[in-house]
């Protein structure tokens, strides 16, 4: 009898995915991630390169462990966030400028864990990186949009797309879906690049990414027609030199009166058309008019030399001194005050409007206490001056989804944005101006944004900018704006675009984990083995 040679043992394939990117070169893309993120938003405006930051930060968290996923999300965040919020420290200092840019980054750390926990999905369903990373970025922002303390907005994907064909998908979804669209693109892109070679699948991902970027140029938004007002943006412009607290806040008011009185003249001399309105920038009178009779005489003058409606942005004082109110309120020529038609800022900042743990924040810094009360309004900014409703938002508001779509719900037909940047710099104000031209877009209403030292521009239902203004310098533009009355899709729809995406981020979070179980179950046997 011939001895058979012992059967060979059976011997299962290993079915683990390669291991992830290398750690040096992971890092060096997350750094490339928040660079390129960085320069996307305005003053760089390099609106392309969001996609392919989105791209770069999922192949670097990608497959990875979920803390070293963390490590890789939070670098890109503090590459993005800390030069991207440095006008921040000209007024707060270098320490809460920092606070905040951290905190901020730990979203974009959240972001690349829930990619990496993602991971045997996107193996898997490689066609799902796409959607899977447009849900993830939507609810990472809408996190971020609300928390801690209200949440602070900057730096979304969408506002960096002002001058992109995304920027058109406002009108259908808002913020959200630009952002969706974005991110997707930049899924995409990673999932186009990780096939490592050319294939109909891989044309397929190419396709999508020129989609995504050039598709929205099909979208239609609302186009500007009807009747008309005339409305003027005053820039009186702020005076940094030489004065003490007091005296200064008397210059900001007696510039924005004197360019008011100069238009006037220019009316009456037939330079300038006639406003039906004129809009005041935030803090453009920071003594109380409604207590201080010499400030209300000064606005009351203006009024009656342009004999128009001024909306005025200023701070109202209350019975308690540390109590305030930042507000836009209308004032009539021949008449002054309409208390009637005021509107209270409803979202303070926290930690330079109001001092939430104001206890706990003195072991911090000992200069907490300089920061006042601001309280907060209780109704939408819808002003009514004659034949035109504006909606007021002031400053940091334009920011937050909910605030700008109430005043239009609620009536208005045009969009004002009152802001002082004054105690910031010129980059913060491109940002803000890249938020006014996406919610043009969103409600289809014209807006105009009115700055005290830069910058003002008016804006257009696509987007478009009218007549911008320079930085630090005093200015008047007085333009016809075409007074709104349609209803876009987004405007009706409000947060549930957003609330349906953070739904499925959510479901295809939970979704994963038997994927997960079973990828840990084969590594277990095989290392058995």
């Amino acid at each position: 009898m011939t001895l058979q040679p012992p059967a060979a043992p059976l011997v299962t394939a290993h079915t683990d995915p390669p291991p992830p990117i290398r750690r040096r070169y992971a890092y060096a893309l997350a750094v490339l991630a928040g660079l390129a993120l960085l320069v996307a938003l305005p003053p760089y405006g390099l609106w392309w390169l969001s996609p392919a930051g989105v791209a770069l930060l999922a192949a670097a968290t990608h497959r990875r462990r979920l803390g070293g996923a963390f490590g890789m999300g939070f670098i890109a965040g503090a590459v993005l966030f800390v030069p991207l919020l440095d006008w921040t420290r000209i007024a707060a200092g270098w320490l809460p400028w920092m606070l905040l840019s951290l905190a901020e980054a730990c979203f974009l750390g959240l972001t690349g864990v829930a990619t990496a926990w993602l991971s045997p999905l996107l193996d898997r369903r490689r066609a799902l990186w796409p959607p899977v990373l447009g849900l993830l970025w939507v609810a990472q922002e809408a996190a971020r949009d609300r928390a801690p303390f209200g949440g602070f907005p900057w730096g979304r994907l969408a506002f960096s797309q002002d001058s992109s064909p995304a920027l058109r998908l406002a009108a259908w979804g808002g913020a959200p879906l630009v952002t969706f669209a974005v991110a997707a693109a930049g899924g995409a892109l990673v999932a186009l690049v990780w096939r490592r070679r050319w294939s109909w699948h891989a044309g397929g991902y190419a396709l999508a990414v020129a989609a995504l970027i050039a598709g929205p140029l099909l979208v239609p938004v609302a186009k500007a027609g009807g009747p008309t007002q005339t409305v003027a943006v005053v820039q009186g412009n702020v005076p940094r030199l030489g004065l003490d607290f007091n005296a200064q806040r008397r210059a900001v008011l007696d510039n924005h009166v004197q360019a008011t009185k100069q238009l006037a003249l220019d009316v009456a001399a037939g330079k300038a058309p006639k406003p039906d309105l004129v809009v005041w920038p935030e803090n453009s009178s920071d003594i109380d008019p409604l207590r201080n009779a010499d400030a209300a005489q000064q606005i009351s003058d203006a009024a009656d030399a342009i004999g128009a409606p001024i909306l005025v942005g200023t701070v109202l004082r209350t019975d308690k001194p540390a109590d305030i109110k930042n507000a836009g309120i209308l004032w009539n020529p021949g008449t002054g005050p309409d208390l009637a038609q005021v509107y209270v800022k409803r979202h303070p900042v926290p930690f330079a409007e109001y001092m939430p743990l104001r206890s706990v924040a003195r072991f911090v810094s000992d200069k907490v206490d300089l920061v006042k009360n601001m309280l907060s309004g209780d109704h939408p900014g819808v002003i009514r001056s004659g034949a035109l409703s504006i909606g007021d938002v002031i400053c940091f508001e334009v920011a937050y989804d909910d605030i700008v779509r109430d005043t239009v719900v609620g009536g208005a037909q045009v969009l004002a944005v009152q802001t002082n940047n004054a105690t910031f710099n010129e980059a913060e104000a491109r940002q803000q101006l890249a938020m006014v031209r996406l919610r043009a877009v969103e409600h289809g209403r014209e807006a105009l944004m009115v700055s005290t030292v830069g910058v003002s521009a008016f804006a257009g239902t696509a987007g478009q900018v009218y007549d911008s203004s320079g930085f630090n310098v005093g200015a008047v533009m007085v333009r016809d704006m075409h007074v709104g009355d349609t209803t876009t899709l987004a405007t009706r729809l409000g947060h549930w675009p957003e609330m349906v995406m953070v739904a499925l981020a959510i479901t295809a979070l939970a979704g994963v984990l038997p994927l997960r179980r079973r990828r840990r179950m084969t590594s277990d046997d095989a290392e058995a083995r």
